[in-house]
């Protein structure tokens, strides 16, 4: 991903923590000659020696799955967006727009058996706070035969691009306008930005 100097993000702890909120990424492989490309939920795992490795599932209906190999793959996970007025600069400028990206790259393998049946009861606790639903909890059989409806798969991370582009160009007067015009917008996107671009002062 291209990332001029000024908007590149090196914090890993805040890149982590924006993967993990933001985790419906789009999983692109290729296949052939052709990109394709499927969002699906993940779970991002930090482990030894800063080992990075990000997990998730696919129905086994989804032909992607098979152009998995040992081509690098791309996840792209997307923040909060939005457009940023010239009106809101004290000087003539033009339209942009401010986002937070981050782009991992890496090699896939499949998951299955146990491991992938604990992938998925991880995903479930994850998004079922507080607990009420669990796969332990269902009729085994039935599991399983769900189970054989997925595919289970994990991505090695062997590089990491983070892009926040969040007005870090502009002059204090600039900046704290676009902010201030951001939340008078009221919607959800506008509103994340802006509270990021005061985070990231």
């Amino acid at each position: 991903m291209y990332i001029p100097k000024l908007y590149q993000e090196e914090d890993r702890e805040k890149i982590l923590e924006f993967m993990r909120a933001n985790n419906f990424p789009a999983l692109v492989t290729c296949a052939g000659e052709r990109p394709v490309a499927t969002h699906l939920p993940v779970e991002v795992i930090e482990g030894a020696n800063g080992a990075l490795t990000i997990l998730g599932h696919m129905s086994r209906a989804n032909p992607q799955w098979k152009s998995f190999g040992e081509a690098e793959v791309l996840l792209i996970f997307q923040g909060a967006h939005t457009y940023v007025s010239p009106r809101w600069y004290g000087h003539v400028n033009v339209p942009t727009w401010n986002y937070m990206m981050v782009h991992l790259y890496g090699k896939v393998r499949l998951v299955e058996g146990d491991e992938l049946y604990s992938l998925l009861s991880r995903l479930v606790k994850i998004h079922e706070k507080p607990v009420s639903y669990s796969l332990e909890n269902l009729p085994q059989d039935f599991v399983q035969k769900e189970m054989n409806g997925v595919v289970g798969f994990a991505v090695d991370v062997t590089r990491m691009d983070a892009g926040y582009k969040l007005s870090q160009n502009r002059n204090d007067v600039d900046h704290e306008n676009i902010i201030r015009e951001l939340e008078g917008r009221g919607d959800e996107n506008s509103t994340a930005v802006a509270k990021a671009m005061r985070g990231n002062r």
